[in-house]
């Protein structure tokens, strides 16, 4: 059994579980059968049948009910150890269900919405109402959801009556239709303002969750767990099989989730606290259960969209001057130092790596937050969250990774981010992770004290208005705040810029006159085909003053 605790683990063996039973009332999908969960065991457990007899006399009396199964208590040590015990079975894919489901392709599938008078938890006075998402076209698998109450789980039903049918879709779902399981949920909460219960957070499709802070719309994603993410490997997409809710009290302003994860290479047991606010928090308990040996465990996984941006325009023919959901990869280090890595849409598959120590957080962000910057009155790229990943206790020495995914489409999520341990995921490993969410404009972490990136852009080098070098490309870096916004024009500063290849011409670094922004001009000449990594800070009077500035370059 896993004791709390916020520190990084891990622990190998193969000793069983304390626990073996689970919820007497938690019987639903093959997914959740999986788990073992009385309900579907008493029909796997049958007695053997009894010998034939002598046909009793009839005898006129009233149906006795057969006694309900006795409650067993619930907890995140219950799920934690049959999720362990499972990681010791072969991998059962869920069984996808028969029926009118079967048949709802995409059209069908947006005209069904969930009924807003059916949210559960609506006449309870709480602070988060409930709305389930329906079954079908991607979302063949189901999933299970159950309350919570004193410790008690009860399955939480759901029904065609909970939803509205429009066009095609009201002719292939029956009235009376019985849901195997659900798509996912969403939490609706009056955090923006007190009369207005708006959605706050998501779960649906495999690990996928994500949320908002105060005035934001979604953006970015979460996952669960990243497996052999743009690695060589076949990557997994692990899932959620089984959502546990404790009924929100009265004037708790906190949910607690828990998840059942299950994938061919491990199980895994989830704890989400979710509050939300201005910066929507959620802290999560990770618990992890090898079957198999993995190459690669992603953990604390976000994925986001960049399509085009100050730094990266592609040959895109956009009135906008920004498309993303995301703009800089950020990463806070123990010594104090804030790494900045602008995104890009590459011309192929790109792979970046910050090695760190057990890091403060790190995070996808959003930045530039003026309607100015995106020009996109639809899609309010501007309003989109920023999400920073805070590491809680031990997590030991790894890798931020970031992968840049080729992209021609704004619908595409091309970005993905995670931390990566330096120890490998072993069979019969058990690990540990503590971490805290921070989704908001402005999540701690997202600015650091220092001057920050302000934009980063890049086009042809050489002077302007004069025919450029071929290979030769220009990278402007703006800074604003910190010790360095307050310093005088003639300032004893210097910019230290790195390349890994190519050749560098001197840096030039200033004040823009009128404005508290300092630019860092310099021009880089690479080979056709060269992968170029960038490196530039600003140092002086003993100090760094600015944020450190990453950059990768492939000359195509």
């Amino acid at each position: 059994m896993f004791p709390d605790s916020s520190s990084s683990s891990v622990r190998t063996g193969e000793s069983g579980p304390s626990r073996r039973r689970l919820l007497a009332a938690l019987a639903g999908s093959a997914a959740v059968a999986a788990l073992g969960l009385p309900g579907h065991a008493a029909a796997q457990d049958a007695a053997p049948e009894a010998e034939p007899s002598a046909p009793a006399p009839e005898v006129a009396s009233e149906a006795v009910p057969e006694p309900a199964p006795e409650p067993v208590p619930f907890s995140f040590d219950v799920l934690s150890d049959r999720m362990q015990a499972l990681s010791k079975e072969p991998y059962k894919a869920a069984a996808l269900p028969d029926g009118p489901l079967s048949g709802l392709d995409y059209d069908a599938y947006r005209a069904i919405r969930f009924r807003p008078d059916h949210s559960r938890w609506a006449d309870e006075g709480t602070f988060f109402r409930l709305q389930a998402f329906h079954p079908g076209w991607l979302y063949k698998e189901p999933v299970e959801i159950y309350e919570l109450v004193d410790g008690i789980a009860e399955p939480m039903h759901f029904s065609a009556a909970d939803f509205e049918y429009d066009g095609k879709a009201a002719d292939l779902v029956p009235a009376d239709f019985e849901m195997p399981g659900v798509a996912g949920f969403r939490l609706h909460a009056p955090f923006n303002r007190a009369d207005t219960f708006d959605e706050v957070v998501v779960f649906q499709g495999a690990s996928y969750f994500r949320a908002l802070g105060r005035g934001n719309v979604y953006g970015l994603s979460a996952r669960g767990l990243a497996v052999n993410t743009a690695s060589g490997k076949t990557e997994e997409f692990p899932r959620f099989s089984a959502f546990w809710l404790e009924r929100p009290a009265p004037g708790a302003t906190s949910m607690t989730i828990y998840a059942a994860l299950d994938s061919k290479s491990l199980t895994g047991a989830y704890r989400f606290i979710v509050t939300p606010g201005a910066n929507t928090v959620m802290d999560v308990t990770a618990r992890l259960f090898m079957r198999e040996n993995v190459d690669q465990l992603g953990i604390a996984p976000l994925t986001s969209m960049f399509l085009l941006g100050d730094n990266d325009r592609g040959d895109f023919d956009d009135f906008r001057h920004s498309v993303h959901d995301s703009e800089m990869l950020i990463m806070n280090t123990r010594d104090g130092e804030t790494c900045v890595r602008p995104l890009n849409n590459p011309p192929r598959l790109a792979s970046s790596y910050l090695a760190a120590q057990d890091p403060v957080s790190f995070g996808l962000i959003q930045r530039n937050r003026s309607f100015d910057d995106y020009l996109d009155a639809g899609a309010h790229y501007e309003r989109r969250p920023s999400l920073m990943v805070e590491p809680v206790g031990n997590w030991g020495r790894g890798t931020v990774r970031l992968v840049e995914i080729p992209s021609d489409l704004e619908a595409n999520d091309n970005i993905v981010a995670f931390w990566v341990p330096e120890q490998r995921a072993r069979k019969g490993d058990a690990m540990e992770y503590d971490y805290r969410l921070h989704w908001g404009t402005n999540p701690p972490g997202a600015v650091g004290t220092r001057a920050h990136v302000v934009r980063t852009l890049v086009g042809r080098g050489g002077v302007a208005g004069a025919a450029g070098s071929p290979g030769l490309r220009k990278f402007v870096v703006d800074f604003e705040g910190g010790t360095l916004g307050e310093l005088p024009d003639d300032a004893d500063v210097t910019a230290e810029v790195y390349a890994s290849t190519g050749r560098m011409e001197k840096p030039v670094f200033s004040r823009i006159p009128d404005t508290n922004t300092w630019r860092l001009v310099v021009d880089i000449t690479a080979d056709t085909g060269a992968l170029v990594e960038l490196k530039a800070e600003i140092t002086g009077y003993g100090q760094n003053l600015t944020e450190t500035w990453l950059y990768q370059w492939i000359n195509e």
